[in-house]
């Protein structure tokens, strides 16, 4: 079996397929020799190296000599062999993720490697759209030269809200959106003229920790901020349900608890509120309550037991529905877990008289800025694909440069 993309009709189509499959490849496995290459896209010598030829013309991709890369499953004397590698500077992807009380921002380059991210606080809810946006757009933008602006090749936005597939927002209730099309507000807002994709937050993350460590399986992924989002990979494909709400356990209402929601129980606002009360002070914040907890105490430590018990029983809802092998906690409030981790098993295993299978729970690399990171990632993504009309060129012609 080899790398190579299903092969259309027409000549164009099959170069674009080609074009997309080596890129595919060689991002992939990070470095191919010519005749490794060759292989995957299952061409000769020659056909690959014409391809090879367009990308390196083109700016995408660049010649390197493996004398300094340890290879121990490869070694073997003799000359070092070239290699083949993206350009990391030819394209870069910017995602921007709008939440209750923050905008946090990426870029990435073609390696799918963070270039720049930023994140401040942001009263959501008390601004319009396109306020929020343009705010987005200015806190990464800043970050970035000329060149970098030049060559992004995408803007992702991901926002805590049910999203159409055509970028239109029908309903963010923590936000107070409504009938959004934020996918034409985020065209307007950026300097330069990109493909953009909208998608909800978890969702996003969902896909940019899939990025990092692939996505055998099946695996729960939870963004606790204010609100608690879901996403739901399965073999490497986000599972979206019947009308793109699978995944939302923040939303289900929790017995015995007076009619309130997970992530009321679960979210940022309960923790902040509920240490606010056990000290005294309105302007107590997260990272302090945190402290607390890591310094043991008492009052810090109580509300994360009491959290830790919600949590418990919000996964074992979720693991005896869809059986995960992996869950995933990102967002701010995800930075507690580590602390109270063994609590959480604790209240796991007494909330099941069937020993049933236990899922992996980890934290994210860089849970706060996840769901920036994977709406990035999702633009990254289309451009290593058939639907990147820069690689539709007519048969023959070059591929555009990256660095025009």
């Amino acid at each position: 079996m080899n790398d190579s993309v299903s092969i259309g009709s027409s000549p164009r189509r099959i170069r674009q397929n080609n074009i997309v499959a080596a890129l595919q490849s060689i991002y992939t496995h990070r470095s191919l020799s010519r005749a490794d290459l060759a292989r995957k896209l299952g061409m000769n010598r020659s056909s690959s190296g014409e391809i090879v030829a367009a990308l390196t013309e083109g700016g995408f991709v660049q010649e390197s000599d493996d004398s300094g890369k340890q290879r121990l499953e490869h070694s073997r004397a003799g000359r070092p062999g070239i290699l083949l590698e993206l350009v990391p500077d030819a394209a870069f992807f910017v995602g921007i993720e709008i939440g209750v009380e923050h905008i946090s921002a990426a870029v990435i380059d073609l390696s799918a490697e963070v270039r720049a991210c930023r994140k401040m606080a942001f009263d959501t809810p008390s601004s319009t759209v396109e306020e929020a946006v343009a705010q987005g757009v200015e806190l990464i933008v800043g970050e970035m030269t000329k060149g970098m602006i030049g060559r992004c090749k995408g803007l992702g936005i991901s926002t805590p809200a049910h999203i159409q597939p055509d970028g239109f927002v029908t309903l963010a209730p923590i936000i107070g959106w409504r009938d959004v099309p934020l996918k034409e507000i985020g065209r307007s807002a950026f300097p330069t003229v990109v493909p953009i994709a909208v998608e909800n937050d978890a969702n996003a993350f969902a896909i940019g920790d899939s990025y990092r460590h692939g996505a055998a399986g099946v695996t729960l992924f939870l963004l606790m901020e204010t609100g608690v989002g879901g996403g739901i990979m399965i073999d490497g494909k986000l599972f979206r349900g019947g009308h793109g709400l699978a995944g939302e356990i923040g939303h289900t209402l929790v017995p015995g608890s007076g009619g309130q929601k997970f992530e009321q129980l679960i979210g940022r606002e309960v923790l902040i509120r509920q240490y606010r009360e056990a000290v005294g002070r309105e302007d107590a914040d997260l990272q302090e309550f945190l402290g607390d907890v890591r310094d043991r105490v008492p009052a810090a430590v109580n509300i994360a037991e009491t959290w830790s018990r919600h949590l418990a029983y919000a996964l074992l809802q979720a693991c005896r529905l869809l059986d995960p092998d992996r869950i995933v906690l990102g967002g701010s409030v995800a930075s507690l877990y580590p602390m109270v981790a063994a609590r959480v098993a604790v209240h796991m295993s007494e909330g099941q008289s069937i020993a049933f299978p236990t899922p992996e729970i980890v934290v994210d690399d860089d849970a706060e800025f996840g769901s920036a990171f994977g709406a990035a990632c999702m633009l990254h993504q289309r451009f290593l694909s058939l639907e990147n009309e820069e690689f539709g060129s007519e048969d023959g012609a070059p591929v555009q440069s990256a660095l025009s």
